[in-house]
């Protein structure tokens, strides 16, 4: 054998062992993915049976953990699944894997501290991964989704140590909320709005947001008028300057996902009124418009809109656009907006028939994804 073909044989088995590695890592995160996706098909059977209707799987279990098992088991997996892949370190996969395990042990006949320690686990490894991206690239953007990441493990924690769910609302919302504004300044900052004067009041509505969901634990006339200004004065700073307000008149994925994020604004500013105006609610209509104005209308419309741009980036395969992605995010919003009115004016009718419609709008949306990233890319 010559020395130039023993030569080339070394050089291709770090090559043949990169292409070995990468669909292990793409196997591994589409397991998560499937995790969070198990979540979300539970969390979507408890809802039907929250609206007192028939569910595939009849379990009272079900019910009471669906508020954490869509946050941090579908959500949660989902989003820090994200960040572990940008941060390029396989310890940052410990925080999803956690995530994703104690949504499954919340739905096996394990007991319930296993999955809560689970979700704790993971909130707390999530934390580190925000401190490799702040030494690469100190931000505003990183900081504001670091204090979401606290807000998260501080719902976990209190959830493990029996707090009812229904207290922790404000946590477990803006754990999400400021993660999603935090990415939205990452992409805003080619906006010539916004400077340093600009990043510096989203911080300051991050904090007043970590203080208001504190104080609103101890002191409920106080600390929720203060989130409901907070997450006004929030929506304010997105529509001022995210992009999305440029992007909704261009075309195709833009356009699409410029609609899908002011539509979710919109819908903070229902929760933001909600508490402003009718202070602590911990059940009936007002608790329900609060919850599903934020987790259906606002972060499940971010999830819809980023969808084709994130799981490219976690799974190595594309999610083309089509214009039939459209229809779930539409009915999403009709379908919840019938919701919103049914508890308003005390419609249970209305208020099932919502309900159902936002199942079937979720499920529409994960079928019309699924089958556009087999099918490939457009012409």
């Amino acid at each position: 054998m010559t020395r130039s073909t023993l030569a080339s044989t070394d050089a291709a088995r770090p090559a043949r062992r990169a292409g070995a590695v990468a669909p292990r890592r793409t196997i591994g995160r589409l397991a998560l993915l499937l995790a969070g996706g198990i979540a979300l098909l539970a969390g979507l059977d408890g809802a039907l049976l929250l609206l007192g209707l028939s569910a595939p799987i009849m379990s009272a279990r079900l019910a009471d953990v669906h508020g954490p098992l869509m946050v941090f088991g579908f959500v949660g997996t989902v989003v820090v699944l994200e960040r572990a892949v940008a941060v390029r370190k396989r310890w940052a996969f410990l925080a999803p894997v956690l995530l994703g395990v104690g949504g499954l042990a919340l739905l096996s006949p394990l007991p319930l501290p296993v999955g809560q320690l689970c979700f704790v686990a993971g909130s707390v490894a999530l934390l580190p991964i925000y401190g490799v991206i702040w030494r690469r690239a100190p931000s505003t953007s990183t900081a504001v989704q670091a204090l979401g990441a606290m807000l998260g493990l501080m719902a976990a924690v209190l959830w493990l140590a029996g707090v009812a769910v229904p207290h922790l609302v404000p946590a477990m919302t803006l754990y999400l909320v400021l993660t999603i504004a935090g990415e939205r300044l990452e992409l805003a900052r080619i906006s010539p709005s916004v400077d340093e004067r600009a990043e510096t009041r989203l911080l300051g509505l991050s904090l007043a947001l970590v203080a208001g969901a504190v104080i609103a634990l101890f002191w409920h006339p106080i600390g929720y008028p203060l989130l409901g200004i907070g997450t006004l004065g929030l929506v304010a700073w997105l529509l001022r300057h995210d992009v999305a307000t440029r992007l909704i008149r261009s075309r195709g994925l833009p356009r699409y996902m410029a609609a899908c994020l002011l539509a979710g604004y919109g819908w903070l500013v229902v929760a933001g009124g909600c508490w402003l105006i009718l202070g602590p609610t911990f059940s009936g209509p007002a608790y329900d418009a609060v919850l599903h104005a934020v987790f259906l209308g606002f972060v499940m419309s971010m999830i819809m809109a980023h969808a084709p741009t994130i799981l490219p980036a976690v799974l190595r395969r594309p999610l083309p656009y089509r214009a039939v992605m459209y229809a779930p995010a539409a009915l999403l919003h009709a379908s919840l907006l019938v919701r919103i009115i049914g508890d308003a004016r005390g419609l249970p009718g209305l208020v099932e028939w919502g309900g159902v419609f936002n199942i079937v709008a979720v499920l529409s949306f994960v079928l019309v994804a699924v089958v556009s990233v087999l099918r490939g890319a457009s012409r």
